[in-house]
């Protein structure tokens, strides 16, 4: 369902011409960031949100990671009111077992559907966590290849690459998707890392604003504050899901933002192989934090405010 600029407490409208459709696939109950960029792509006017997917986050701290992440989604859309009132998939339960083999689920078959749609309006896809429901996707259904763009918070530094959380959860999955002809946005880890706040921001920017930003708020003081997560440091945070939203705002083509380069092949400890130079990706250097945080304040603000 689609929902005018009105309901989120907006003045302005975005022609339909320069909207795009959006799939966010997230670990959601993985820590507390993915919840931020949910609330800010389903705010964004320019998004047709076509649904939420629950992705999996390994099985270090739980073996029910989808279905944690499934719940989470669905109390975060029912605290947005209509707002939220979008279809929500199960993804993947776990990991590919290798890379050939798709894990089924409906999130991978909703991924399919709306990839195959005969629609002008342009399919983003972003991957909050691991991409195995991209790869399941593209090994069920080939010819979604050039029809969505996909967009992964994941994978660590350039050129070499090292230990990093979303990818550590299937490198089956990264390696399909890097073999495959899907164009692709990887922001990695040094670059998602840029987008530090204060609690005290957090504080005075989004808990104030309505039942959704005090959960937000209080999600993370609650993560933040359980002995068993002895990161981050004891006032700050990452919202490293984020630049998913702003960079289909804005992806930073005229400000020197991303490098476009041939694909890597990723090894068993997470390395990147430079093997080929045919397969290109975007890798983002950096990210406009700035913007990135003030829109979504905004429309938190704005979306509290409307009558």
């Amino acid at each position: 369902m689609q929902h005018s600029s009105e309901n989120m407490g907006l003045s302005f409208q975005v022609p339909d011409l320069k909207r795009v459709r959006l799939l966010i696939n997230t670990d959601a109950k993985n820590e507390a960031d993915d919840q931020y960029a949910i609330v800010h792509a389903l705010l964004t006017p320019m998004f047709m949100n076509k649904g939420i997917i629950a992705a999996h986050f390994g099985t270090g701290r739980t073996t029910e990671s989808m279905e944690e992440s499934y719940a989470e989604s669905k109390f975060v859309a029912q605290l947005m009111g209509e707002a939220g009132n979008v279809p929500i998939y199960k993804g993947a339960p776990h990991a590919l077992p290798d890379e050939e083999t798709p894990v089924v689920s409906e999130g991978a078959e909703a991924i399919i559907r709306e990839a195959l749609k005969d629609d002008p309006n342009r399919l983003f896809v972003v991957f909050l966590g691991p991409l195995t429901d991209l790869a399941s996707a593209y090994l069920m259904e080939p010819r979604i290849a050039d029809r969505l763009t996909a967009i992964w918070i994941g994978g660590g530094p350039y050129p070499n690459g090292r230990s990093e959380f979303n990818l550590s959860n299937d490198i089956h999955a990264a390696n399909v998707v890097m073999s495959s002809p899907i164009p692709l946005w990887q922001v990695p880890q040094n670059v998602y890392g840029t987008m530090r706040v204060s609690l005290a921001e957090l504080e005075s920017r989004v808990k104030p604003h309505g039942e959704i930003g005090k959960y937000l708020f209080e999600q993370l003081v609650q993560f933040n504050s359980d002995p068993a997560n002895v990161w981050p440091r004891g006032e700050t945070w990452g919202l490293g899901d984020s630049p998913a939203v702003s960079l289909i705002l804005d992806d930073l083509e005229y400000t020197n933002g991303y490098d476009t380069i041939p694909a890597p092949r990723i090894t068993s400890d997470m390395h990147y192989i430079h093997h080929q130079k045919e397969r290109m990706i975007r890798v983002y250097r950096q990210v406009d934090v700035r913007f990135t945080l003030e829109d979504m304040y905004a429309k938190l603000e704005l979306f509290a405010r409307r009558p």
